[in-house]
């Protein structure tokens, strides 16, 4: 490890919205509180057979051990093409690493396990760069959730000591940073993102997410179907807690909307995007409070009437997306990754144990040498 001396790291993340890769080449300062350089950016979209590959392995199923291994190259493949796309604007500069989250596929850390599919090997092989995967476990393995994970990265370069802010990441689950005015941080997963809202709208509409959320914007919330929405147990824990796919699926709604037949689908649609924004902004006023400041980043900021929820809810403090602090909305979970690389890479612990609730802080990720 002693030759990874540059500071430029490549950071892959593919999340829960199954949308695609996005990925991000940047110059990661040495020390704390300078600033970062992105020299490039990318995204490479899923097609549907890895979407439905990934979704399927989310239930148990035959063959399961196959199938993922299959996924974890065909999902590898795709990882390196975004990495060659992104070293054509690298400009000759040695890369010290990828840090790469791999496609969640089952997330139980109650039961000690979180499982992202991925072949940093392979991936070592066809970029010949260092991978740096795996970076979930380690906090699992330390009696934590493994997740949130990017609370610490936030902190890191959102954070601003005398005010707080809370950083809200709104993919297919949604989870909350809050960087309190004393520097101390908590976050936790709050609930469904677009999850719900991405499977609605393809089951009615063929399409996979609903665009600027104008087909939410048609229709009129179901006060009845929110109420029950909210006895889900999950969104009465208290943090430190993570959630997914394992519990926020299609079978959890359709399950509920048994009681509410009578719904019409574009009415479901706007309930599930009120459901987010409200879990959304509920957590934000229990665990933040003084609040002055929040900002978005994730898909979910992309989504007019989702936005406009959330300022409703939590009016009158702002809601603003995170490209007013200068970083791109759609890149912060990748940086967050290329972020941890250089954590591992540097010996420096990426968790939080305050916000994951394991035993202390670890070094996160494993080594896949070039």
């Amino acid at each position: 490890m002693s030759e990874l001396t540059s500071s430029i790291y490549i950071g892959l993340m593919s999340g829960t919205s199954l949308d695609g890769v996005d990925g991000v080449l940047v110059q990661l300062p040495e020390q704390a509180g300078a600033p970062m350089e992105i020299i490039a950016n990318a995204h490479i979209p899923f097609h549907s057979g890895i979407r439905s590959q990934a979704l399927a392995l989310q239930q148990n199923g035959e063959d399961e051990i196959h199938r993922e291994a299959l996924l974890a190259n065909a999902v590898t493949q795709i990882y390196a093409q975004c990495v060659r796309q992104l070293m054509q604007n690298a400009s000759g500069s040695k890369v010290s690493a990828i840090g790469v989250h791999g496609q969640t596929i089952r997330h139980r850390p109650e039961l000690g396990y979180t499982r992202q599919t991925n072949n940093p090997a392979l991936l070592a092989e066809l970029t010949c760069i260092d991978v740096i995967a795996d970076f979930r476990s380690r906090d699992v393995a330390a009696g934590g959730q493994g997740a949130p994970l990017v609370p610490a990265f936030h902190r890191a370069i959102f954070g601003s000591l005398g005010k707080c802010r809370v950083v809200v990441n709104i993919g297919g689950i949604s989870n909350i940073s809050v960087l309190r005015a004393d520097g101390s941080t908590v976050g936790f997963d709050t609930g469904p993102g677009n999850v719900l809202m991405d499977g609605w709208i393809e089951r009615h509409q063929g399409q996979t997410y609903d665009a600027d959320g104008v087909w939410a914007n048609q229709g009129a919330v179901h006060d009845a179907l929110l109420v029950r929405l909210y006895d889900e147990p999950f969104l009465q824990l208290p943090p430190p807690k993570s959630t997914g796919r394992d519990l926020f699926r299609m079978h959890w709604l359709d399950q509920i909307l048994q009681e509410f037949a009578s719904v019409s689908p574009v009415d479901v649609q706007a309930t599930l995007c009120a459901f987010t924004a409200k879990t959304i902004a509920d957590q934000i006023r229990h665990h933040a409070g003084g609040v002055s400041e929040i900002y978005v980043c994730g898909g979910g900021v992309f989504n007019a009437t989702l936005m406009r929820n959330l300022g409703q809810e939590l009016s009158p403090v702002p809601v603003k997306s995170t490209a007013e602090l200068g970083v791109a909305p759609e890149q912060v979970e990748a940086l967050a990754f290329a972020w941890l690389a250089q954590c591992f890479v540097q010996r420096r612990p990426g968790n939080l144990a305050e916000v994951t609730g394991a035993r202390g802080e670890r070094i996160l990720g494993a080594l896949y040498p070039a």
